[in-house]
This record gives C-alpha cells, sequence and structure tokens, in this order.
C-alpha cells in the first residue's frame, strides 16, 4: 500500500486506495471520441472500483444509455461528432430520466473562461481540462458523489470529526475535550479550506479543487498556485497545532498531503489515525 506522505513523516493508509469503497457498485458513462483516451479512463475507473464504465463516441449514443439506464458519473467531452457534450448534457438535464439528476464532469480541451461558464451554466457539475491526471479525474468524481449524498442532509448539518464540530452555517470550528469546548480561530480563507477537507471525510481533495473552491476571487488559475497553497496550508497547519495541542505530536499536522497534489485532514473518528 502507497503510504500518505505529510510533512514530517508518514501515514500508513492510502486514501485513493480507499476510493475502492466509495465507487463500489458505481456505474459511469463515458462520451469520448478518441478511443485510447476512452479506453485509459474506462481501465482506471474499473481500477478504482467502479463496477461499469460505458463509452460512447456521439452525443447521440450518449443519450441513448443515458435515458435507458441511470448512472452514477457522467464524464462528456465537448468535442464529439453529432451533438456535442454540452447539448447533450442540457438535454438530458431538460427531461426526467434515470440521470437528469447525475453528476456530470466535462473533460474537454475547450478551457477558455468562457467556455468553463458554458459548461457550468449548462448543467456541469465540474469542469476539466485535457490532459487531466487519474489523481485529479479519481479526486473530484469522488467529490460529486459526496455531494450527491449531502443532497438527502438537512442543510447547514454539522460535521463532527473526532473532537472538532465545524457548523458551515455558523462557520465556526470548535474543539471539545474533557476540560470544555472552545472556538478555533480561523481566518474566512482558512475556514474555507478546513470545511472543503473536512467535509471530505478522510478522502482526498486535490489543490486544484482546493483552489477552484476556496480561492474564488481568482478569475484564472496562476503558474504558481501550488506554491501559494503550500503556504497557506503550512500556516494552518501550525495554527491548528497551536489551538489544538492537547491532540499530541502524533496527530499533527491535522492536514497531511496524499500522494503529490491532493490534501487530507485526518479522519479522527478512525483509531491510530
Amino acid at each position: 500500500m502507497t503510504a500518505v506522505e505529510i510533512e514530517h513523516g508518514a501515514a500508513d493508509i492510502d486514501p485513493f486506495a480507499a476510493l475502492t469503497e466509495v465507487f463500489a457498485g458505481r456505474r459511469a458513462l463515458v462520451l469520448e471520441d478518441d478511443p485510447a483516451l476512452a479506453d485509459h479512463v474506462a481501465a482506471r475507473l474499473i481500477r478504482a472500483g467502479f463496477e461499469a464504465v460505458d463509452c460512447v463516441d456521439t452525443g447521440e449514443a450518449a443519450l441513448e444509455r443515458a435515458r435507458a439506464q441511470p448512472y452514477d458519473v457522467l464524464i462528456l467531452d465537448r468535442l464529439t461528432r453529432g451533438l456535442d457534450g454540452l447539448e447533450t448534457l442540457k438535454r438530458l438535464r431538460a427531461t426526467p430520466g434515470p440521470c437528469s439528476d447525475a453528476p456530470a464532469l466535462m473533460l474537454t480541451a475547450l478551457t477558455g473562461e468562457r467556455q468553463r461558464v458554458e459548461g457550468l451554466l449548462g448543467g456541469a457539475d465540474d469542469y476539466l481540462s485535457k490532459p487531466v491526471g487519474d489523481e485529479e479525474l479519481l479526486a473530484r468524481i469522488a467529490a460529486q458523489l459526496r455531494r450527491m449524498a449531502r443532497r438527502a442532509r438537512p442543510v447547514n448539518t454539522d460535521l463532527i470529526n473526532g473532537p472538532f464540530r465545524l457548523s458551515p452555517g455558523a462557520r465556526t470550528l470548535k474543539l471539545t475535550l474533557e476540560a470544555g469546548e472552545r472556538l478555533i480561530d480561523l481566518s474566512p480563507l482558512e475556514f474555507a479550506i478546513v470545511s472543503e477537507l473536512m467535509t471530505a471525510r478522510g478522502q482526498p481533495v486535490t489543490k486544484t479543487m482546493l483552489w477552484d473552491r476556496c480561492w474564488v476571487e481568482w478569475t484564472f488559475l496562476p503558474d504558481n498556485f501550488v506554491n501559494i497553497i503550500d503556504a497557506r496550508i503550512s500556516a494552518l497547519r501550525r495554527r491548528l497545532k497551536e489551538q489544538a495541542p492537547e491532540l499530541g505530536e502524533a496527530l499533527h499536522p491535522l492536514i497531511v498531503s496524499a500522494r503529490s497534489q491532493s490534501l487530507i485532514f485526518r479522519n479522527l473518528d478512525v483509531a491510530g489515525a
């Protein structure tokens, strides 16, 4: 099992291996007219735990499949023969059917801001640029499956992770110990980061995902975004350690790096986390 690399040592859990349970029994539909890429995506999803991946190369074929059976996730290229992926998705969203609300990820070479906005407004839940790494793709699919699961929960439900209670509505993070409860002091950006990582419940969040969801005032991805994130994460690790020293050295840093480009907030509900 691949070790999780952290700033001061290594943990013994690979969060990407743990995604096998998340993907077990899932079905995906891939609209992609590049056979090599379609085969690669399908093979990677099957290895990650998906039960089945159906690949089609036209929007018409994607519509036929998606209207006939349910899929847990749709992965759609925008540049395909006949109906493109965006028009295919719009038609699926417009009429009731087994996939009308399924999470949809655009995977495309159309990467401009205007095209991205078009895709998201057209019904996509996420927008990925080709080429995309396996780590990024798997993490983003897992994130969309988590969001679907959260739809059934009451809005602004508190998240509990060991002694921590995160309240999305109040935008607070509290630490509860035998001596009592206290508020963890975080800036708005730090709270957004912690919220995104804790919501993942021990699953990996890539740095690109974190940038998209926490650095919302930026309208583009700067070349040095990884350096910006790394600097902020290092400062946040120190802040959490200063405000939660009772957890001990074994659990710090609370935010650890998974493989090269992903982060997780330790699952403190698991013994020995």
